[in-house]
């Protein structure tokens, strides 16, 4: 179970064509009730008074921007948005008392308050400032006006949250195919990475303890140090000097339900530096605990990051289990040599050496060693799991797997059929949306959550009159169909 002291929220939007904000209600100085908007300037002073004793501003929607700012990149905003504001407001400065930093959980309710408010606005935008349009294919709008429809809102898919919407079901689909196409030109990827943040890192602990906190307090400083170490990960990986040259690489960050960031990540080694049997595997990745004798620094990490349990007998309580089995396959069967089955998963090298490592007051060897890289581990000190894969038969999971979005279950019983007309993709989006302090951090500073080299150009391409049309619901069906087809011959 998560045992870090953290505030989280759970969005249960209830976002509809009447939406208009949060329901704030203030008592004015004349004693009437008024309904202000979450934008409004003393919507967060008012909520968080602690923060604000002074009554200080919050976001207006007029701040501009600063010519100086505006000079230095192609912005086309002339206002501060309010993503920029809060980004603003989170910052440590000498030159008055931070009291949004040091506020503890109040801070982390601040910040998770804050982005739900960004990401609110987004969607609010994205619902009343999109025109009423609808998609479908070019065929089915020419057989429905064979049927005598009239009406061009009764077939067709609203589209609601387009592809820029980061984190949305397109966005996340359109990573999905653009990782495929790298899949496509390479072949199948060679390592599987798993880096995870570690809030005992040395740059955040002596941040924390200097200002008398602890890391869940700040999750601003957690998610910059991960950025700044998985930017780091990264530069060395495309250089080669861990696994050797590689041809493409992506990552995708997620977060936690514990709060903490992780990140998976492909790789595709040019094939003079593929591993092709055990023995190559073992180059680069081990199972097993170093010896502590020759290796105590090793011995050390290893034991901190990269044990799994105890569980199974020795623990049934433990979170992987599942109907009396760890979920996991731990422990693992002992190994002299690395080999490949005829499936194409690795099994790695476990011996029976002896060595063993303690946890919870129980022995455990080389079978709950989790998969890791001992450079990386050095170099990181974090959970780091590096796994072998060139698996065919999975080759769509794992895309889909990195590229999935935020864990959620969704039910709804409905008697409106399965119209795919009367879908809500904001709604979808946004109902039981778990957020953690550490992704409205890391969202609120407009941090990458998906990386890919080389890039992807996207080509769109159709069967013979199966391209998608997009249409107003007051459109005239057959200027659209006839519309189309003109671009066809002109083509």
């Amino acid at each position: 179970m998560p045992s870090t002291d953290e505030v989280a929220a759970l969005i249960v939007g209830d976002i509809g064509e009447s939406e208009v904000g949060r329901d704030v209600v203030v008592k004015m100085n004349d004693g009437f009730l008024s309904n202000i908007h979450e934008t409004h300037t003393a919507s967060i002073p008012l909520h968080y008074p602690l923060i604000f004793p002074y009554g200080e501003d919050g976001f207006r929607e007029d701040i501009p921007i600063s010519e100086i700012f505006r000079n230095m990149g192609s912005y086309k905003r002339w206002k501060v948005s309010m993503r920029q504001f809060i980004s603003f407001r989170l910052q440590d400065r000498n030159s008055e008392y931070g009291n949004i930093i040091f506020a503890k959980r109040l801070f982390q309710q601040f910040v998770v308050d804050a982005y739900t408010m960004i990401e609110a606005n987004r969607l609010s935008y994205i619902r009343f400032n999109e025109k009423t349009i609808r998609a479908y294919y070019l065929n089915g709008v020419a057989e429905a006006i064979e049927k005598g429809e009239t009406d061009p809102s009764s077939v067709g898919k609203r589209i609601i949250l387009p592809p820029s919407f980061t984190g949305g079901c397109r966005y996340m689909f359109n990573n999905c195919q653009n990782a495929m196409s790298i899949c496509k030109k390479f072949g199948y990827p060679d390592l599987f990475i798993t880096a995870t943040c570690n809030s005992q890192w040395g740059e955040i602990q002596r941040y924390v303890r200097a200002r008398n906190l602890r890391a869940e307090d700040r999750p601003d400083i957690c998610v910059r140090v991960f950025k700044m170490k998985l930017d780091n990960l990264m530069s060395d990986l495309r250089k080669g000097t861990i696994f050797g040259p590689v041809d493409a690489g992506m990552y995708t960050v997620e977060f936690q339900k514990r709060g903490l960031p992780h990140t998976h990540i492909l790789l595709w080694l040019k094939p003079r530096y593929k591993l092709i049997i055990g023995e190559d595997i073992d180059k680069f990745i081990s199972a097993e605990l170093p010896d502590p004798q020759l290796y105590p620094k090793l011995y050390k990490a290893v034991s901190s990051f990269m044990i799994h349990g105890p569980c199974g007998v020795i623990d049934p309580k433990c979170a992987c289990m599942v109907d009396g089995k760890c979920s996991k396959h731990f422990p693992k069967k002992y190994q002299n040599c690395t080999t490949i089955d005829d499936d194409g998963f690795p099994i790695y090298k476990r011996r029976k050496t002896g060595i063993t490592v303690a946890k919870k007051g129980v022995p455990l060897d080389n079978g709950f060693v989790v998969p890791y890289n001992p450079r990386l581990l050095m170099n990181y000190h974090g959970h780091i799991d590096v796994e072998y894969y060139n698996k065919s038969n999975a080759i769509k999971y794992l895309f889909k797997y990195i590229n999935k979005g935020s864990d959620r279950v969704n039910v709804q019983i409905s008697n409106v059929g399965n119209g795919e007309s009367n879908q809500d993709e904001i709604k979808q989006y946004y109902d039981c949306r778990y957020l953690t302090p550490c992704e409205a951090a890391w969202r609120t500073f407009k941090f990458d959550i998906h990386e890919r080299w080389p890039p992807v150009k996207r080509l769109s391409f159709h069967l013979p009159s199966e391209q998608c049309v997009t249409f107003n619901d007051d459109e005239d069906w057959e200027g659209v169909v006839q519309n189309v087809q003109l671009k066809i011959l002109n083509s």
